[in-house]
Formats: C-alpha cells, sequence, structure tokens
C-alpha cells in the first residue's frame, strides 16, 4: 500500500469511527462538483450574452449611421406608401426575430426554452461571423450611399448601384441581414432566433426580392434586365447567364 492509499485508508476508517455515513461526503462532492459546473455554464451563457450584444449594437449603429446621411442626401420614403400587406408581412417576420434576439440579451432567462445544446464551439462560430460580418455591412451600405431606402419603392433620383458588392450580388444587405440575425442565433444557441432567421430568409426571397425587383425593371429597364444576367440575388453566381448558356 503507497502513502496515497495510506493516507485514504485512515481517512475512511476515522470517518468509520464517528459513525458517518461515508455516502453523503460522496454526494457532498458530487453536488460541489455540479454546482462549479453550474457556475461556469453561467459564466459563459453570460459572456455570449455580452458578445450578441455588441454585434446587435455594433450593426444597429453602423445601419442608424447610414441611413441616416442617406436621408439627408436624398430624403426618405415613409414605409406607409408600401402596400399594407406587405407592411404586415414585414411586421410579423422582424417583430419575433428582432424581439427574440433583445430578450435573450435583456433576459436570456426568458427565452431558455429554446436553448439548444451546442459545444462552444459552435457559439464561438456564431460570435467571429457576427464581427466578421459588421464591415460588409458597413460596405454595402456605403456602396449604396444616397440610394438606402426604407422600403421596396425606388427614390425620385435613385441610381442603378452596380459596383461594390453589387457587382456580383443584386440584393446584398438583405443577406447580410439573415447571415448577421443566423449568426446572432449561433453565439445566443437558440433555435428559435436561427429558426426565425430562415423564416426571413424565405420571406425575403419570396415576398421582398419580387417586388423590389419589379419596381427597378419598370425604373431603369433593359439596363436592369441585362445586370440581372450576371449577378445573383442573395448569394453570387458560379456562371453569368450567358455562360451557362454557352455551356448547354
Amino acid at each position: 500500500m503507497d502513502r496515497g492509499e495510506r493516507v485514504r485508508f485512515q481517512r475512511q476508517s476515522f470517518i468509520c469511527a464517528l459513525g458517518v455515513d461515508t455516502s453523503t461526503f460522496t454526494e457532498m462532492r458530487a453536488q460541489r462538483a455540479l454546482a462549479g459546473h453550474a457556475l461556469t455554464v453561467s459564466q459563459h451563457g453570460e459572456m455570449f450574452r455580452w458578445l450578441a450584444l455588441g454585434i446587435f449594437l455594433t450593426a444597429l449603429t453602423i445601419s442608424g449611421w447610414r441611413r441616416r446621411r442617406a436621408c439627408r442626401m436624398a430624403g426618405a420614403i415613409p414605409r406607409t406608401a408600401e402596400p399594407p400587406l406587405l407592411i404586415a408581412s414585414r411586421l410579423l417576420v422582424a417583430l419575433p426575430l428582432f424581439g427574440g434576439v433583445l430578450t435573450f440579451i435583456v433576459k436570456p432567462g426568458w427565452m431558455a426554452w429554446a436553448a439548444l445544446e451546442v459545444p462552444h464551439w459552435v457559439r464561438w462560430v456564431g460570435v467571429a461571423l457576427g464581427f466578421l460580418i459588421l464591415p460588409v455591412i458597413d460596405w454595402v451600405l456605403r456602396t449604396l450611399g444616397a440610394n438606402v431606402s426604407e422600403t421596396v419603392l425606388t427614390k425620385k433620383d435613385h441610381q442603378l448601384v452596380t459596383t461594390g458588392p453589387y457587382r456580383w450580388v443584386r440584393h446584398p444587405l438583405y443577406a447580410m441581414g439573415i447571415v448577421l440575425f443566423m449568426s446572432l442565433g449561433l453565439t445566443a444557441a437558440n433555435w428559435f432566433i436561427l429558426l426565425w432567421a430562415l423564416v426571413a430568409l424565405v420571406w425575403v426571397r419570396v415576398v421582398i426580392v419580387p417586388g423590389e425587383e419589379a419596381q427597378l425593371v419598370r425604373v431603369f429597364g433593359d439596363a436592369y434586365q441585362r445586370y440581372r444576367q450576371h449577378a445573383g440575388v442573395l448569394w453570387p453566381r458560379l456562371l453569368s447567364s450567358r455562360e451557362r448558356r454557352r455551356a448547354g
């Protein structure tokens, strides 16, 4: 019997001599270990909450600043100018999505019912994606300049932008918005936010993009039709329409 085993044996003998159930000490050690694990999990959850707040506030600051500049330069189109059904659908998608993120940041316990059990590295992927997407959002809005609009309608002196990220994608702002909320959903490890980000993706692709592009075709005509042939909708095309026809 080595020294460590001898010490443990003497401790056990002393405890038995006192008439104390050794299982009680085992349970106490287990409870302390669980308490320590719960504290670690809680600390990590708090850290990810603050990181989500940083990503979300930075995105809102960039967007708000660029939109205010566009408003001063070329005015703004009120959302009430859009069809009522479009406004209603916008609210049905935006309120749960923004509400889920804000609730996680302010009162994370209220969103615990939608928590996902994922490894920490998955949440760190969300954090990295969120911070990486912020300069891209600024790039998109800076490229749009005075053409930033709060609606699917075009401004009086609206210009067709085909430079910067618009060289490859027709609606990069929508794409970056979806990626932003996906990153927040991963950071929060929350299936509700992730699900509603997917709902927003479908809504943008099925409702918003067709309505906005119909307006752009009416304003820019053949120029926009030609632009559509080589630029993707929400992500770059691997081949342009002409190249696909040649390949076929």
